[in-house]
Parts: C-alpha cells; structure tokens; sequence
C-alpha cells in the first residue's frame, strides 16, 4: 500500500468532484431559468463522511491527527458537516443586515449560526502577451468504464471514450447521463436577492460528531420572514458508512461489504485507477445499467432515488455487500471505492399548498433539507505484508510523537530521518 493510499485518495477525489460538474452540467442542457417565486429559500446540506486508511489507528490517535491536518479541515474518520444558505428577495434593510438560525440544544454549537453575506471578490481580468494568442489544445483522455456488481466482466464491457475519436460534441454526448435527474439550483448569490450563508468568514466551527439537529428550528433576522420548522429524527445526520470487509488484490475481484445506514433511501458505488502505462483511466460504477454514474455521487431528490432503484442505477438499502469485475484495475497502482448513501429530502413550504386548484397561494418562504452520508477506502493491495510493515511503521511514529511532544522540537534537533510527519509523507510517496 506504500505510496499509493493517498496518492490514490487525492486523485480520486479530484475525479469525483469533476464528474459531479460533470454531471451536472450535462443535465442542466439550457440556462437556468429563475420559475421560482419570490418566497425566501432555505437550504440545509447535512452531510456524514467517513474516510479510512487501513493501518490508521482510531480517529482520535496521534497519526490519524497528523492526517487530518495533512488531508484537510476533516481528515480521516467518521465526521459531519453542515451547510445553510439562504435567499430573500426583501431588500438590504438600512442598518446592518442580520440573520441567524436557532439551533437545538442538542447540536452542541451554541444557541444559534449566524448567516452571513459573503464578500464579493472583483474579479481580475486575465493578462495576455502582446501579439500571442492563447493556445487551444484537443484534450487527450481515453476512458474505460465498467459497471454492475459482478466478479467478473460482464460482457459488453468495457466501454471506451476516446477524446483523440472524437469531436467535443461526440465526447459531450458520450459523458451524458442517459437516465434523467432532477436538476436542483440551490441559493446562491444573484441580482435582485440577499444571499447569505453558514460556514462563513465570521463563524466555522466543526460540527461535532455526537451533535443531533432532531428539535426546533428558527431562521430569523432583518432581511428574512421568521422560518419555523422541526427537524425530526429521520432527517438528523445520517450514521457514518462502515466497510466490514473489503477483499481482494488489483488483479482479482474486489469484494466489499457494508453496515446498514439505517435512515438510507439506497447506496451507490463507484471506483477509479488510472494506469500509468497506457495513460488510460478506468471507471467502474455499481449501477446495473451502462452509462450510469456521472452526477450520482452528490445529493438526490427522494422520487429521483426511488426510481434509480427501480430502473436498477442504485442499490437499495436492504443490500449489503457489492463486487468490482477481476482484472480491471490489474494495471493500476492503486484505486479508491467510493460509496454514497442517499437520505431522505425533506422539503417544507410555508404556508401551505391548499387543496382547493383555485384558491390563491403565494408562499412566503420555503425549505430544503438534503442528507447524504459518504465514504472512501483504498482497495486492492493484496500484499499483506507491506501492509503489516507500514503498520509497523505508523505505530512506530505513533510512539514518537506521543512520547516527548514530537511536534514541538525543531527539524535541527530531531533525530535522523526527520519528524514523524516528514516520515509519514515518505511512506506514502508524497
């Protein structure tokens, strides 16, 4: 497993946040067009995620701080994250606007988040050279995708897109999704609405992993209508995704097994390894269905989940334990599952929708509530011995900075071979 976990967890995070815009923006075919009326927005993304290293010790270790603070404002182990945005067509009030949303008790983040309005950055015009024109270059990418949980290939498989066969146009078409989604704009900044959000540059802090959202909830401020709703306990943050087992080196077929999510709607599946000698990158999707993945690791509508599991794009929550084909990622130093489990959307319109057609209606304010619980493990490295070695090594540099603040002393006085930080970076070969 040397040099390739987070090698691995860096590339394919990078590929899964390009086929989410992807995704999205092969299903968003023309400009988006503002139907909504001029009740105030409020969008709520709970979020659960869970990435693992195995021979890291428990979340709470010294090792997995370090990774923590080398893989970012999570880390490694289970976590949750909270995002609130809000859009009000009102005007800017006169004093300085202010709004927050009233939390339960129960999160243990205070007794409110407050929303604030982002700072607009002007943007810099790009500087060109005198007389030279910016080069265009024909991207050069050729894909195989593989899909459906089976031990081996199926037949039919692999598909292949290439850029250098093909015209933008013919790549567009092959990327895009042939199944239909929801196409959902949350709030964001735009002409004529106040828009504000949480996290924000006056108030960040992480959400703690025992905290519940379940009790009342309160969005109020000079800007905004007073939005009241509860938050009960199916729409709380989802419980953290958890490989049971994961069997198999690149060569063979890679078995994975999960715990139940227990409020999950379904679970969806998805892998990628780049081969270094061809140049070639490989996709596999859990999805029973060709052309199936683009767009699916984000947040889904409840109906758009429910008939994904119908047409048999995504698993649904009684399946347990999942197979990527033998062999299609033999060439590859290394590969990443990733995993979603799909919450139910909660949605709230105020005031309600009254069951007369012909009675008039004008909503004041509305509210989205999305929930997702995600996870990530390397797979595939079939050498059981290095993977005891690096354990080793890891518990080593454990002991070393748990004895004698490690973190403290300089790079001159340490002894050879560096901080167990530099030490760690050499073992995964970055």
């Amino acid at each position: 497993m040397k040099g390739t976990a987070i090698k691995c967890l860096v590339f394919c995070i990078f590929v899964s946040a390009a086929l989410i815009l992807i995704g999205h923006l092969a299903q968003a075919v023309e400009k988006k067009k503002d139907n909504q009326t001029s009740a105030t927005q409020y969008w709520m993304d709970i979020a659960t995620q869970n990435q693992s290293i195995p021979g890291l010790s428990g979340e709470n270790s010294p090792m997995a701080g370090m990774m923590g603070k080398m893989m970012g404002r999570h880390g490694l182990g289970p976590n949750r994250s909270l995002f609130l945005r809000l859009d009000s067509p009102n005007e800017l009030p006169s004093e300085q606007p202010v709004a927050n949303h009233n939390i339960p008790p129960g999160l243990k983040m205070g007794d409110a988040l407050p929303l604030i309005i982002p700072q607009q950055e002007k943007a810099r015009p790009e500087k060109y050279e005198e007389g030279r024109e910016r080069p265009m270059e024909k991207p050069k990418m050729r894909m195989l995708i593989y899909w459906g949980c089976s031990e081996t290939v199926a037949k039919g498989q692999p598909r292949v897109i290439d850029t250098q066969k093909m015209t933008p146009v013919e790549f567009g078409k092959a990327l895009a999704p042939k199944y239909t989604s929801s196409v959902q704009h949350p709030p964001g900044p735009r002409d004529g609405w106040i828009y504000a959000e949480w996290p924000n540059r006056k108030s960040s802090i992480l959400v703690p992993n025992d905290g519940s959202l379940q009790g009342a909830q309160l969005v109020h401020g000079n800007y905004t209508p007073d939005i009241k709703f509860t938050v009960d306990d199916i729409h709380d943050f989802m419980a953290p995704v958890e490989f049971t087992s994961v069997e198999g080196g690149l060569s063979d077929s890679i078995k994975f097994q999960w715990k139940p999510v227990p409020t999950a709607l379904g679970y969806y599946a998805m892998a990628v390894s780049h081969n270094e000698k061809t140049g070639e990158t490989v996709f596999w999707v859990s999805s029973e269905v060709p052309d199936a993945g683009f767009g699916l690791m984000d947040y889904l509508p409840s109906g758009d989940v429910k008939r994904f599991i119908k047409d048999k794009i995504v698993m649904g929550s009684d399946i347990t334990h999942c197979a990527i084909p033998k062999g299609i990622f033999k060439d590859s130093a290394g590969s990443m599952i990733q995993f979603i489990a799909y919450g139910d959307e909660l949605n709230i319109v105020y005031p309600p929708k009254p069951k007369d057609p012909k009675a008039l209606w004008k909503p004041i304010w509305t509210v989205k509530l999305r929930l997702k619980s995600t996870g990530m493990v390397p797979v595939g490295t079939g050498d059981r011995r290095a993977d005891m070695q690096n354990k080793k090594e890891i518990e080593k540099m454990e002991k070393e900075s748990s004895e004698g603040g490690a973190e403290e002393k300089s790079e001159e006085t340490r002894p050879e071979g560096g901080s167990p930080l530099k030490k760690l970076k050499g073992l995964f070969g970055f």
